[in-house]
């Protein structure tokens, strides 16, 4: 889809509002590659989005299947055409054993100015193939385990800390995937780091959600990743209503998906219920192994098509704002979100 329309420049000035006014004004904090920083810097925010993603599988994933450089290059222009939009952070979805280069995303800060935040975490979607073999041995705890260890100390030896936990389940789940969200649910609750999921489609949502319950780990410690295959809306906004992040996170620019999102939106908006919303475009890609990182996809699909259907569709400066830089700043935000029966019964 391919628009050209005289209000752009009115989207442009909503786009650089929202990353002048952001709600948050108190302690809350988010861990970006180049440290802590106040989730007030967020500013607007690109919630699920890849750099490099490698799919040769976990056992033989390598950082010597790429350049560096190479990759830098390549991606470089597509981060520095978000400038005009005003984005000020990149949350990369790219787990361990897919491609995760923390030292990567850490130049790519330094060189455009925006926030990156990586993850810790495991994905066992794809059939298991994204996992390493030891996860068939460990238990939940172990896995745990290494997780909170690189919240607390830092990934291998750079010294970058995630911002959230990154996994993935199949479906129908199995013991494999229940165990990958126990483990998950136990690093939330020692670092007080969100859960993004990749999910789909409802049935393996409420089946992790009900996981998060036994841990006493409250909804909004999650983001049902790809929540917009999920053909029925009121199964979305049920999870929504429960305190549940959803994420309409794999936009693209063809017509369809692009009515998709805004069919959602609306229906979120009629609801009022675009305060868990959370939007992305799961683009990028660089391939390594492919010639020259393979098909790239740019990051603007949301600012140069969504933002301009939404201006007309008659979405204030505030439901915007709500939806690219709020909440954002609320999910990623680091803090041990428990149920409030189980708070209470802490606090006892």
């Amino acid at each position: 889809m391919n628009l050209s329309f005289t209000k752009l420049n009115r989207v442009m000035l909503v786009l650089m509002t929202a990353f002048l006014f952001s709600c948050q004004h108190d302690d809350s904090k988010v861990m970006t590659v180049t440290g802590e920083i106040p989730a007030s810097q967020m500013g607007v925010t690109l919630s699920h989005e890849h750099i490099l993603v490698d799919f040769i599988c976990a056992d033989s994933i390598s950082a010597d299947r790429y350049n560096r450089e190479d990759v830098v290059k390549r991606v470089l222009p597509y981060l520095e055409a978000l400038k005009q939009y005003n984005v000020n952070t990149f949350v990369d979805g790219t787990p361990q054993f897919l491609g995760r280069d923390p030292e990567l995303l850490k130049e790519l800060s330094e060189k455009t100015g925006m926030n990156f935040i990586t993850n810790t975490g495991w994905y066992a979607a794809g059939n298991y193939k994204y996992l390493p073999q030891e996860a068939y041995d460990l238990s939940a705890e172990e896995i745990a385990a290494r997780w909170i260890d690189e919240a607390q100390n830092g990934i291998g030896d750079t010294g970058i800390k995630p911002g959230f936990i990154k996994i993935g389940v199949n479906d129908p789940m199995t013991d494999m995937d229940v165990k990958i969200v126990k483990a998950a649910c136990i690093t939330h609750l020692a670092t007080g780091l969100t859960i993004m999921s990749h999910t789909g489609l409802a049935g393996p949502a409420f089946s992790q959600l009900k996981i998060l319950d036994e841990y006493g780990v409250a909804p909004s410690a999650f983001i049902w990743t790809h929540a917009m295959i999920e053909p029925k809306m009121d199964k979305i906004l049920t999870a929504a209503d429960m305190g549940t992040w959803v994420a309409f996170d794999n936009l693209t620019p063809e017509y369809k998906m692009v009515s998709r999102m805004l069919d959602l939106l609306k229906y979120f908006k009629a609801a009022r219920r675009l305060d868990r919303v959370l939007i992305s475009q799961d683009a990028g890609w660089y391939s390594p192994g492919e010639p020259n990182g393979g098909d790239f996809r740019e990051y603007s699909t949301i600012f140069d098509t969504l933002m301009i259907l939404l201006d007309r569709g008659g979405y204030t400066m505030d439901e915007i704002n709500q939806i690219l830089v709020t909440n954002p700043e609320n999910a990623f935000t680091i803090r041990v979100r428990k149920l409030q029966k189980q708070a209470d019964k802490t606090s006892d």
